[in-house]
């Protein structure tokens, strides 16, 4: 029998879809296989060939972890032209995507190309889990608290990095976290009962966890002098550094968030920052949550944060204090 999941499609076996608006599809193999596919690409947002294919790779796997599934295989799409660029440029591309890959215990099978002055990378992922081992973004509890897994902030440094105005230091810690697997975040992760998780990326940390709100029927509490941001980010948005994606992004928030009066312009700009291969943003108990995020500091070193709580629905969706 197949598992009790809301289904908005014909077929009976598709549990989500995108009439939903989880992190990835899903397909139900058997009462103990499910089937999860993504995609994901874009434009270089780095000089280094390598470091887009590793960052491109990153990103497009993290909505596999952020649907508590393990990556298999991957699709590689790419739009490059090598008449203007040269086959050595991709082939560096390709490898930091394989290399990235292969961290992922998964394997890339094959791929597709088109000839485009434009470059353009991503992948195509399948991954596998247990129907009943499904992470949503639709479930989170009153009562719950907030967990992210990596800092904030990627979206102004790589817009500054275009700009010329951020350093090599900052340059370098955008990269590392962008280039940061979620999948060590989720096996942590999986022996807790998390009731809501997703990935961070281009609508922002407001915007995603605007989907946990409304996707729960619940309202948020984001504390946003607990949210980790990367050091230096804020002075970037002062200079002007902000992604036009970004300010889309707080528009689009007006009408279901409100800010306390004294959370600065700056600091609406960085929560809601779109961001390429963000962390997981998590809703769960909170006792689990202090013991999750203790294990993530043993383990790994500072890496995953609360940042806020759950409440019963009211008249805004996202409140930040």
């Amino acid at each position: 029998m197949l598992s009790q999941v809301e289904r908005k499609s014909d077929d009976p076996q598709v549990m989500y879809s995108q009439n939903s608006s989880d992190d990835a599809g899903v397909y139900q193999i058997s009462d103990e296989l499910a089937m999860v596919q993504t995609v994901d690409y874009f434009t270089p947002i780095v000089d280094d060939a390598y470091t887009f294919g590793q960052i491109a790779a990153a990103n497009a796997l993290s909505d596999v972890y952020a649907m508590g599934a393990d990556a298999k295989t991957a699709l590689n799409i790419v739009g490059f032209s090598v008449k203007k660029y040269g086959s050595d440029i991709l082939a560096e591309v390709l490898q930091g995507a394989e290399d990235k890959v292969h961290e992922a215990d998964a394997s890339i099978i094959g791929g597709h190309s088109i000839d485009d002055d434009e470059p353009k990378f991503g992948l195509s992922v399948t991954g596998f889990v247990h129907p009943h081992k499904l992470w949503t973004n639709s479930q989170a509890q009153t009562g719950d608290v907030l967990v992210l897994t990596k800092p904030i902030g990627i979206g102004i440094i790589t817009t500054a990095i275009k700009k010329g105005k951020a350093s090599q230091h900052l340059a370098d810690e955008a990269i590392k976290w962008m280039a940061q697997l979620n999948k060590y975040a989720a096996e942590h992760l999986r022996p807790f009962k998390p009731h809501a998780v997703t990935d961070v990326t281009g609508f922002g940390l407001l915007g995603h966890a605007l989907e946990i709100a409304k996707g729960s029927e619940k309202s948020l509490i984001i504390n946003h002098d607990q949210v980790p941001v990367i050091q230096g980010v804020k002075e970037l948005v002062e200079q002007g550094a902000v992604p036009g994606g970004t300010k889309a992004n707080l528009k689009w928030l007006d009408q279901d968030v409100t800010f306390e009066a004294q959370v600065q312009e700056e600091s609406k700009l960085v929560l809601a920052d779109a961001i390429t291969s963000g962390g997981l943003l998590i809703s769960m108990d909170r006792n689990q949550a202090e013991q999750y995020v203790k294990q993530m500091d043993e383990v790994f070193g500072d890496r995953a944060y609360i940042i806020g709580e759950v409440i019963e629905g009211s008249e805004k969706s996202i409140y930040v204090k």
